[in-house]
């Protein structure tokens, strides 16, 4: 029996930290081990960058063009000076990175301090290698497909939703194309495949099979006769973030991020994926935090796409996010196994960055079968997968199952659906082991599938009448007369409706001492709270 070997949440060998001064201390170092005349790989980041939150034309399609478009402009307005210095000195591999503003190449090392005092310029630092971490998947053969049914996807088949319409993207090691439950999910064409290292430019590949795992869970019908894939009939897209060797720049992140927003180089075609995988994170950012990508991040968001990221296999303790994970508007998938119980090495939180819980939410991560590579479409057999480049693929599977559902849904939405239905698990509420607790695709389905409330409440007089020991409240609700409007502080009493009026209201008796506030809630789900005043006299 062949040994397929798990790559599990794929790690840096040497992270990105925090920029302190225009030529960065890892530069620096860089710099001391080179003669003048020897080449050393930098990103140059420009100040003048846009902010992406002044983006709001509901028209998603819209939004992303007029992003596209201003973020080239930005670059283009700003850069070229510098370009015209890399050109003139012989740099190579000179790159736009338009998302970020910043510029990527490879320069003579006496040229560094020269690029970092150009006007604009706000700071050079070292374009690092990162590296590719192997480990070995355990265990024996689960039962089959409980993962799929711990979130609830055969329900959303059932229902008719399977991921039609929904593009997915990941960036990892590739996909294979030759297998036949990954290949016909191929998008297809110029604009579903991108190797920033150009050693495949043409068709998907995956020599190491870490990310024709991810895609499996995300995306692959069935292999073996098993069904594999959360939504299986998305269709796919892919980054090759890591060449051959397992490696990359740190500019390659880049670009693959820039690419995911724009694939075909034009801002007027809107074919960018909704949702994006990233089963890798940064070595040597256990409880800190390395915010390199948190512009991609945001630009992405802002554009209505999905930034999921496996949390990490930095556990058992706490505190052990890691970047990007950890990063502001990453959503962080923690892992489980069949019981529930939170896998041994899935990363803690709080998070580094915000304090804030860590990871968001968690998804099966033990033990879960996945397409491994077909070598030539001959070996079609499940392998199994473990770790938090395994829980991740859930989520992004279990967003486009939504999306095909709720396709006007704005991203916000439907991320607030999920982490707000999950299943509890751990300690009561959301805590720093599980996140929110297990994603349930059915609960989200049926939170979304009811309409957000627009009843507005409006408390229009409120006293407390000392002496006769009364509560006088009267209240408005613009979907009167079709709610109820009630006191929950007393016992959810409800206020009288006069139709002459349009106005709820209602006296409560027997209130011994003046409330600081009350609350009248909707039936339609509006409330309003005020202060409680005194009055003179009584009602």
């Amino acid at each position: 029996m062949k040994k397929f070997i798990l790559w599990l949440v794929c790690t840096f060998v040497i992270a990105v930290t925090a920029q302190a001064g225009v030529v960065t201390p890892q530069l620096q170092d860089a710099l001391s081990s080179r003669a003048p005349d020897e080449d050393v790989a930098v990103i140059i980041k420009f100040v003048d960058r846009l902010d992406v939150t002044k983006y709001k034309d509901p028209n998603r399609a819209r939004r992303r063009s007029q992003m596209i478009r201003e973020l080239k402009q930005k670059a283009d307005q700003t850069q070229p000076l510098v370009r015209a210095r890399l050109a003139n000195s012989g740099a190579k591999r000179v790159r736009q990175l338009w998302l970020t503003n910043t510029l990527a190449a490879t320069v003579r090392a006496d040229l560094v301090h020269e690029l970092a005092g150009y006007p604009g310029v706000e700071s050079v630092h070292h374009d690092a290698e990162i590296m590719l971490a192997p480990d070995a998947s355990p265990g024996a053969q689960p039962p089959v497909g409980w993962n799929l049914t711990a979130i609830g996807a055969p329900d959303l088949w059932a229902l008719g939703f399977t991921g039609q319409g929904i593009v997915v993207a990941t960036m990892d090691t590739g996909v294979d194309l030759d297998h036949p439950a990954l290949g016909p999910k191929w998008r297809g064409g110029s604009n579903s495949w991108f190797d920033p290292h150009d050693e495949h430019p043409d068709l998907p590949i995956d020599l190491s099979g870490h990310g024709t795992q991810t895609m499996g869970i995300i995306v692959a019908g069935e292999a073996g006769g098993q069904a594999i894939g959360v939504a299986p009939d998305a269709q796919w897209i892919a980054v090759k973030l890591f060449n051959d060797a397992g490696g990359a720049m740190v500019s390659d992140v880049h670009q693959g991020f820039q690419w995911i927003l724009d694939p075909d180089g034009d801002p007027n075609t809107d074919d960018a994926p909704d949702v994006v995988n990233n089963s890798w994170g940064l070595q040597n950012t256990v409880n800190q935090c390395d915010a390199e990508f948190q512009p991609d991040i945001d630009t992405l968001r802002a554009a209505d796409i999905a930034v999921v990221f496996a949390a990490g296999n930095t556990g058992p303790f706490p505190a052990s996010s890691i970047s990007p994970a950890n990063n502001p508007g990453s959503v962080a998938v923690g892992a489980v196994d069949e019981s529930g119980t939170i896998y041994q090495f899935s990363a803690r939180g709080p998070s580094a960055c915000d304090s804030d819980i860590f990871p968001k939410v968690v998804a099966p991560g033990v033990d879960v079968m996945t397409t491994g590579l077909s070598f030539g479409g001959i070996l079609t057999n499940p392998v199994l997968a473990t770790g938090t480049s395994v829980s991740a693929p859930h989520l992004t599977g279990g967003i486009a199952l939504l999306k095909s559902a709720f396709a006007d849904a704005p991203l916000v939405e439907l991320e607030s659906a999920i982490v707000g239905t999950t299943q509890d698990l751990g300690d009561p509420g959301p805590d720093n082991v599980y996140g929110a607790g297990l994603i349930d695709l059915v609960a989200a389905y049926d939170l979304l599938l009811t309409p957000p409330s627009t009843d507005t409440v409006q408390i229009v007089r409120l006293r407390y009448f000392a002496k006769r020991q009364r509560l006088l409240v009267k209240a408005t609700s613009d979907a009167a007369p079709d709610v109820t409007l009630t006191l929950p502080e007393y016992g959810n009493v409800a206020l009288d409706y006069r139709k002459r009026t349009g106005i709820y209201g209602k006296i409560v008796e027997g209130v011994l001492v003046k409330p600081a506030t009350v609350t009248v809630e909707s039936s339609g789900g509006g409330s309003d709270t005020k202060p409680v005043p005194f009055g003179r006299g009584g009602p």
